[in-house]
């Protein structure tokens, strides 16, 4: 039997955010966490991008607190997340579900003035959104209070990882009050340093496991299109752009320089396009998002940065200018689209010098792909190169025979029918601690 939000005992206020914004069924992460979180479990959950983890664990967050109020204290909940993008658009979904409550969150992150994030403090929010930087920066100076804390979440914690957070978010965790609900969300359960996070966060943690990182997403299209050079991605990628239909179009490239470039270049054919990078101040930032949500662009150009976190409506087409360096970051590139049930396509564009990193990231994701080509845009490169470096095993057990020493005694004889008339005469101590029965000494011919 189908699961329902109306299965989870949910107040009203909530069902009528989940109706007024488009929710029918839950996902199966969201059938799996809430009951659990309800029920007061810490929960470690790995679960792929864009499965709906977000309102997996809000709303039970959202519904204790409705059901016991607080009149008093500090900060009741905190999500602690690797990214201020992330961080928005975890605003943007407690906004929307609990749009019909009183409950209220603010948004702690670096980039954004200080004096704001104290005012916004003062007022007492429920729930604070942060990244650790500079949540912890505030908490040593003695600005946030973390001992009423009831509900501890962090998500993506594999890229808080990888971004260096570790010591961060241990220090915040210490700041927190111990009798606690903590739930932690990751991509993947087989991190480095995960270990560790788990053991001080989580007490008696249920695990689930859905949607794991390297099963292929049901509702995304992958393709894969053979490219020479940067100019020809170039005029591949403005035909795809002029002659697809998509709401909008997420394109990655792998540098800040690649990205301007890109766009300029878009631009200059008239396409609808902005550009998201590491080095854009937040004011920026928070300006060509606005564009992408409202519409007045349709094309994002971006590196790795809004691979994670980016949860844009209507993402349809997700386009590697550059192949993305790892199989994990393909998956995250890609799961911009293809998100809360709507269908996406995933297209690579790979040149020669991306071709094994491709099979590699094919072989590893375990992905079904579709090669294409563009008439008038083919590319001479056929997607088959001569093979180099380690050999076939046909190949290494032919040369491992070839190469394979004789045993002692067959050497020893070998070498007695060349140089007949002058035999070594091996000491027994030699042979004995070479391993080998000594031979017979012959008895010296008189003279």
């Amino acid at each position: 039997m189908t699961a329902q939000f109306s299965d989870f005992s949910l107040p009203d206020t909530l069902m009528r955010g989940l109706t007024s914004e488009g929710y029918e069924l839950p996902s199966p992460v969201q059938t799996q966490v809430i009951p659990l979180a309800l029920a007061g479990h810490d929960l470690l959950v790995s679960a792929a991008t864009g499965s709906g983890k977000t309102a997996a664990f809000l709303l039970p967050m959202l519904q204790r607190f409705l059901v016991k109020p607080a009149h008093a204290g500090g900060t009741r909940a905190l999500i602690l997340l690797p990214t201020r993008e992330l961080a928005r658009q975890i605003y943007i979904h407690f906004m929307r579900l609990a749009s019909f409550t009183r409950l209220t969150a603010g948004v702690i992150t670096g980039g954004d003035a200080k004096a704001h994030q104290i005012a916004t403090l003062r007022k007492n929010p429920e729930i604070l959104i942060a990244t650790p930087g500079r949540l912890l920066e505030l908490l040593q100076g003695g600005l946030v209070d973390l001992r009423d804390l009831e509900v501890l979440v962090l998500d993506e914690a594999d890229r808080m990882l990888d971004m260096g957070f570790a010591d961060d978010v241990l220090a915040i965790i210490e700041c927190c009050r111990p009798q606690r609900q903590s739930l932690l969300f990751s991509a993947t359960l087989q991190q480095r340093g995960l270990r560790d996070l788990t053991d001080r966060l989580l007490r008696n943690p249920q695990t689930v496991i859905v949607n794991a990182v390297r099963e292929q997403h049901p509702d995304i299209t992958h393709q894969l299109l053979l490219s020479d050079d940067f100019a020809h991605k170039r005029q591949q990628v403005l035909w795809l752009l002029q002659n697809e239909t998509f709401a909008k179009a997420l394109v990655f490239t792998n540098t800040r320089e690649g990205a301007v470039e890109l766009g300029n270049f878009l631009m200059g054919a008239q396409q609808r396009v902005a550009v998201l990078h590491g080095e854009l101040d937040q004011r920026e930032r928070n300006r060509v998002m606005g564009l992408l949500h409202s519409g007045r662009v349709n094309i994002l150009i971006a590196t790795d940065l809004a691979a994670r976190g980016l949860d844009v409506p209507k993402i349809e087409r997700v386009i590697n200018f550059d192949l993305p360096r790892s199989g994990d970051d393909y998956l995250h590139r890609t799961g911009r689209t293809g998100r809360a049930g709507e269908l996406g396509v995933a297209l690579s564009l790979v040149n020669k010098s991306e071709w094994n990193r491709m099979e590699s990231i094919v072989r590893y994701l375990n992905l079904s792909i579709e090669t294409r080509t563009i008439e008038g845009l083919k590319a001479q490169f056929n997607g088959i190169i001569k093979a180099k470096g380690k050999p076939s095993l046909a190949v290494r057990k032919a040369r491992a025979a070839a190469n394979k020493p004789e045993p002692p005694k067959v050497k020893e004889r070998l070498r007695d029918r060349k140089n007949i008339g002058k035999r070594r005469q091996p000491s027994s101590a030699a042979g004995t601690a070479a391993g080998h029965t000594p031979l017979n000494k012959r008895k010296p011919t008189p003279h």
